[in-house]
């Protein structure tokens, strides 16, 4: 696998991986305790739906980066990493450890 082939979809996969990332934390640590315990639905709304547009275009990304030569497993590990807090985290660590 060359790296030169993958370095922009890489770049763009750890790019949209952390700003999911965040986005999910946001979600879970801030926007949810607003709505629970203050009674403010709209933070939910608003990073709930940030979150869900960085969601899609972080699946895109692992799209292209499989079509551009990631391998099916490291695909299916960055779509499971999303589902877990920290998960884009530790999934930038994987991608990008020296070897």
């Amino acid at each position: 696998m060359s790296e030169a082939i993958l370095s922009k979809p890489l770049r763009d996969l750890r790019t949209a991986g952390i700003w999911e990332g965040i986005s999910y934390l946001l979600l879970l640590g801030v926007a949810m305790p607003l709505k629970y315990m203050a009674d403010i639905p709209q933070a939910v709304r608003i990073v709930g739906t940030l979150h869900g547009i960085l969601f899609i275009l972080f699946m895109y990304t692992i799209v292209i980066a499989m079509s551009k030569g990631l391998s099916f497993k490291k695909g299916v590990i960055a779509f499971l990493a999303s589902l877990i807090p920290f998960g884009t985290f530790y999934l930038d660590r994987l991608i990008f450890e020296k070897k």
